[in-house]
């Protein structure tokens, strides 16, 4: 099974996967100052009332735009999980191009939206525009051949 995760400024939102199938979801207000302890229990707890063993998770992934949180999930995942988290940052390959003039200055919370997006949809053949409704609202653009394109590589942009 697969433990995602989503480190936002309001809520950190755990989704477990057994191949393609949620599992179970669930969210947790963001707080800055926990520790790995604190979010290690918490997980800990929510598992054990949906019956997940620890033990099942075979890997972690990490998107995050809260930085101070980033190590502490990483800690949290390695000492109640025993697996390094794969962080969703810039440089890490997701096999879609982003085509800003500098794409570290996309989030990572942006990044999975586009993927997961164009993995379900892209399929088509057409552009997607992803919206999110979380603490910010966010557009964003996916071309038909799957890249996040720079402002003015599509219509209207």
């Amino acid at each position: 099974m697969l433990l995602a995760i989503d480190v936002g400024n309001t809520n950190i939102v755990l989704g477990v996967f057994d191949g393609e199938a949620l599992v179970h979801s669930w969210r947790l207000q963001t707080l800055r100052e926990r520790t790995s302890d604190e979010l290690g229990l918490l997980v800990d707890g929510l598992f054990a009332h949906s019956r997940i063993e620890p033990v099942q998770i075979r890997g972690v992934i990490l998107g995050s735009v809260v930085p101070p949180l980033t190590g502490t999930i990483r800690a949290m995942a390695e000492r109640y999980f025993g697996v390094t988290a794969m962080v969703i940052e810039p440089g890490v390959n997701t096999s879609m191009p982003i085509l800003y003039e500098n794409p570290s200055e996309v989030g990572a919370d942006r990044i999975v939206n586009a993927v997961a997006a164009f993995a379900r949809f892209g399929r088509s053949g057409t552009p997607l525009i992803v919206v999110d409704f979380g603490t910010a609202t966010t557009l964003d653009a996916i071309t038909a051949t799957g890249g996040v394109p720079r402002r003015g590589d599509l219509p209207g942009l």
